[in-house]
């Protein structure tokens, strides 16, 4: 597991928002609401609530604080 800061990935980020399959998803409304992934997969479920609890990004220091 990961601690500290996450390393930006530019690539990721594109892929992320103009992937097939999340156009799909998000078109004919199959996503699955928030907090659903303890039912669908709770071994990833658990794994990223831990993952982006000891980590942070690099753009997380530039957002402002409230």
């Amino acid at each position: 597991m990961k601690w500290g800061p996450r390393k930006p990935s530019l690539k990721g980020m594109i892929a992320a928002r103009l992937s097939p399959a999340r156009f799909i998803r998000h078109s004919l409304g199959l996503k699955a609401p928030r907090g659903f992934g303890w039912i669908t997969n709770p071994k990833k479920a658990l794994y990223n609530r831990i993952y982006h609890r000891v980590t942070f990004s690099l753009f997380d220091l530039f957002k402002r604080r409230k």
